[in-house]
């Protein structure tokens, strides 16, 4: 009797011997087998590059549905609330976009809550490349990637662009920037604009002082 479990015991160190020295490569060329690719050979990518887009008209899944009115507790789209496409075709011309973009509504009054918010919400998604400030050149991202400008916000360029272009461009994206329509919810983005705002009155509040 004695013998017999010594030889299931032996069998049992062996079958585990071989199983760790196999780890998991006989499950993975299996998959290899099945799919064609291994887990053991994957790319990896900087932020932000070969980002793909969302799929049209997709909602961030922080918001669900679009709310009715700001801080509303969503629980389905309300009636009467439509959410107008936009593409990057409604981008041009360039600082104010079609008839569409310009029709939106910037619904957000910029107080001290909404801006508080709004800065919040640039320091998380914009300041990495635009600089805390809204200068790009100032921006995280220059230090990696000098040959690539990050966009100045605070500058008479985008002081220029309506509410509705800064906010498509945060929606669709434009250029080099990616679509952030589903990563920042729509009031949010309105928020942001408001809080650009500020940043390119400080912008000016400092070119007038000499800074």
């Amino acid at each position: 009797m004695r013998n017999l479990l010594s030889g299931r015991a032996r069998l049992l160190v062996a079958v585990l011997a071989l199983g760790a020295l196999g780890g998991c490569k006989p499950l993975d060329d299996t998959m290899v087998f099945i799919f064609g690719r291994s887990m053991r050979d994957q790319r990896s990518f900087d932020p932000y590059e070969n980002t793909r887009p969302e799929p049209p008209n997709s909602l961030s899944f922080s918001s669900g549905t679009y709310p009715g009115a700001p801080d509303e507790i969503d629980i389905g789209e309300p009636d009467g609330t439509p959410v107008i496409p936009l593409t990057q075709q409604d981008m041009q011309p360039i600082g104010t976009g079609n008839a569409k973009l310009q029709s939106l509504v910037n619904p957000i009054q910029p107080d001290s809550a909404s801006l508080a918010r709004g800065q919040v919400m640039f320091d998380r998604y914009c300041a990495v490349c635009h600089g805390v400030a809204g200068i790009g050149a100032q921006a995280a991202i220059a230090q990696k990637h000098p040959t690539v400008a990050a966009y100045n916000l605070a500058g008479p360029v985008v002081q220029g662009y309506t509410d509705q272009y800064i906010y498509g461009m945060m929606r669709v994206g434009r250029g080099l920037m990616p679509e952030y329509g589903y990563r920042i919810t729509e009031f949010d983005r309105w928020r942001i604009v408001n809080y650009v705002r500020t940043l390119q009155a400080r912008f000016n509040a400092n070119q007038a002082g000499g800074d």
